[in-house]
């Protein structure tokens, strides 16, 4: 996978959480991800397409969803209710929308699908041929890994 893929996702992911939880973010260590398996409970999955195609997917636990979700709108969530779900998945879209734009300042113009919720533990996503990176970040809120499958069209 290309660098110029994986920086846009990196810092737009940063810079959102940042201004979203108030807090810092910790970058964990890029890693190639060979199972299918994902060891959270909560995915949002969110296509790309255009010069860049794929899939990336924003994987936490239910309890860092809520945490998230509580923080971003000054309320605790006791449960993983339609409005935290909406909340998550708009995080996503609004990390991929904003990733999208970096891809695009480095000549790779793409879009985006709407965000889809998969929750459930042990949940398998395939990404067929295309090799999965995984990076991990550590907020005030609880762990998030940003799994990108993302390859060049010519």
């Amino acid at each position: 996978m290309k660098v110029e893929f994986i920086n846009p996702f990196v810092k737009a992911a940063i810079d959102v959480l940042k201004s979203e939880l108030s807090s810092d973010v910790e970058r964990g260590r890029l890693r190639v991800e060979s199972t299918k398996s994902c060891n959270f409970d909560v995915n949002v999955m969110i296509g790309v397409t255009g010069a860049a195609q794929g899939v990336v997917l924003y994987s936490m636990t239910e309890a860092t969803a809520r945490n998230i979700v509580g923080q971003m709108m000054g309320q605790p969530f006791e449960e993983f209710d339609a409005l935290a779900q909406s909340g998550i998945a708009e995080m996503g879209n609004v990390i991929t929308g904003l990733a999208s734009r970096g891809l695009s300042e480095t000549g790779f113009i793409c879009n985006i699908t709407p965000p889809t919720l998969i929750t459930g533990q042990h949940t398998t996503i395939g990404t067929l041929d295309i090799p999965r990176l995984a990076l991990p970040l550590t907020t005030t809120c609880g762990d998030i890994e940003i799994h990108l499958a993302l390859r060049e069209i010519a």
